[in-house]
């Protein structure tokens, strides 16, 4: 790729050609910190649909400076408009600006004269007729030795019903879901090698010495908690920074559980949407039937 084609996909990133984004990754693998790649490249892995995107999004946040510019191209009608819609949308403008002068006047009579038309087609198409001609079509293979396929009762898999592995939708409320997707659900410990025992050891001394150090400053200054006036109000701080959870619970917020594998909050946020939205309370009760399926299956 070019540095034209590359400027050309930078102004207009919603037309991302299929071919050119394994184009983009190539890019990327010789300049990893080149943000506006990953930007380009996250945006054509959304638009195929690639099971690489949610990791992507990840991955990509890492190397953004700032990740709230990053949250506004992913809520960008740039980033998730669809392109067939759009179509649509300009034809019906066009439709709207041809004028029709002549409308044609569809009255009883002409109805008539279109009916007596048809009957005496139909009247002269009869002597052409001849039922000999027709014969019952034979059945080729035997009834019994059929496979039938009752397509409405095949069953979907508890992945394919919650959707696991396709790209995650944000939309511009949901900062909180965006931040919980990025957050690091698990920490692995750190294998030291043989030849770091000493310098551990020394760690442990200066972490040793730090917290004597602590404590004698503390007693030197002997620092005092002021008592509260009696008049002062009284005010519950925590309380008033709480957010309910129903308000920022969202069906992404929920997906992004399911992929953390993080099943009994998935749960528990799926109960949560059905009592806020209870229209789909069947949709909500399908998925978490789903998820338990899932965690019996880890369980076996």
């Amino acid at each position: 790729m070019n540095t034209t084609n590359f400027t050309n996909l930078l102004q207009q990133p919603q037309q991302i050609p299929a071919d050119q984004v394994s184009d983009v990754r190539a890019i990327i693998d010789e300049f990893p910190y080149f943000q506006s790649a990953r930007a380009i490249y996250l945006k054509g892995l959304k638009d195929q649909g690639s099971f690489k995107y949610n990791q992507e999004l990840k991955t990509t946040a890492a190397y953004t400076t700032d990740r709230s510019i990053l949250f506004d191209f992913i809520t960008s009608d740039e980033f998730q408009q669809n392109e067939i819609s759009e179509h649509i949308k300009k034809n019906i403008a066009h439709l709207k600006d041809i004028e029709v002068n002549d409308i044609e006047d569809i009255s009883v009579n002409k109805s008539m004269v279109i009916d007596e038309t048809l009957k005496q087609h139909i009247k002269d198409t009869e002597p052409t007729i001849r039922p000999d001609l027709f014969e019952e079509k034979q059945e080729l293979i035997p009834q019994e030795e059929m496979i039938k396929v009752d397509v409405p009762n095949i069953e979907k898999t508890p992945e394919e019903i919650l959707e696991v592995g396709k790209p995650l939708t944000f939309d511009k409320h949901e900062v909180h879901s965006f931040g919980e997707w990025l957050k690091i659900t698990s920490f692995k410990p750190i294998i030291r090698e043989q030849d770091e025992a000493d310098n551990t050891v020394e760690l442990e001394e200066d972490t040793k010495t730090k917290k004597f150090e602590l404590i004698d400053k503390f007693i030197a200054t002997s620092p005092k908690i002021q008592p509260i006036k009696k008049d002062a109000p009284i005010q519950n701080i925590a309380q008033s920074q709480m957010i309910q959870p129903e308000s920022l619970m969202t069906e992404t917020l929920a997906r992004i559980y399911v992929e953390q594998k993080n099943y009994d909050k998935a749960i528990q946020s799926y109960k949560i949407l059905s009592l806020k939205y209870p229209e789909k309370s069947g949709f909500f009760a399908d998925q978490i039937q789903a998820i338990k399926e899932i965690q019996e299956q880890n369980n076996k």
